[in-house]
């Protein structure tokens, strides 16, 4: 069967990107991503997941906009919380295959879609939990919490701080430089940086906010 002239543009949009951002993702790994799109843009027609709905917009607007956090992430486990309709767990998930992925939200649909998506892609490191972050208690902690769009930094450290290992890591995707989040972060909690993210395709500010206890 033989690619659509837009898949074949959608491919070359996140194939320049990632290489912009210095991350080698191989040619199975873009195809699971773009499969991940495709899955997005079925269900996105009955249940609103995104607000994104342009197909060209989602490779960087959720692809690229995920995948730019790689190279500042440590190694091990992964708590992506409130993540939505998996992002950024998913595109992380089959771009590191190795990495052990849970994503956890409370919004039943959006959990279906992500179920959907890792049977579907067959993500054998990953893994979605239907719960609010308060009820949820995973047997050991995990080496980094992350989250995209979440909520004050504040909220995010307060929610995160007993599903992260002690000597682990809180990271927040963030548009605008938050300095107020920042100045009201909880006490035994200090950042380590915040850096601006350069999105291909993404005009709007990123940064990413690193956490850790003092």
């Amino acid at each position: 069967m033989t690619s659509s002239p837009s898949s074949l543009q959608f491919d070359k949009t996140l194939l320049d990107g990632l290489t912009q951002l210095g991350i080698n993702c191989d040619d199975e790994a873009r195809k699971r991503l773009l499969s991940l799109l495709d899955l997005l843009q079925q269900w996105n027609r009955t249940y609103n997941l995104t607000a994104i709905r342009d197909p060209a917009a989602m490779v960087t607007g959720h692809l690229l906009d995920s995948l730019a956090v790689l190279p500042h992430l440590p190694k091990g486990s992964l708590l992506d919380l409130g993540c939505g309709a998996g992002f950024p767990g998913l595109p992380i998930a089959i771009c590191e295959p190795q990495r052990p992925v849970t994503l956890l939200d409370s919004n039943q649909k959006k959990t279906r879609f992500v179920q959907h998506a890792i049977g579907h892609l067959g993500l054998g490191n990953c893994q979605v939990v239907h719960q609010r972050s308060e009820q949820f208690t995973p047997q050991s902690g995990f080496d980094t919490v992350i989250c995209r769009a979440y909520s004050a930094l504040s909220d995010f450290v307060q929610q995160a701080e007993r599903l992260v290992q002690l000597d682990g890591t809180l990271i927040a995707m963030k548009g605008q430089l938050p300095t107020a989040e920042i100045a009201a972060l909880p006490a035994g909690w200090q950042v380590i940086s915040c850096d601006p993210l350069a999105v291909p395709g993404v005009d709007q500010a990123r940064h990413l906010v690193v956490v850790k206890r003092k």
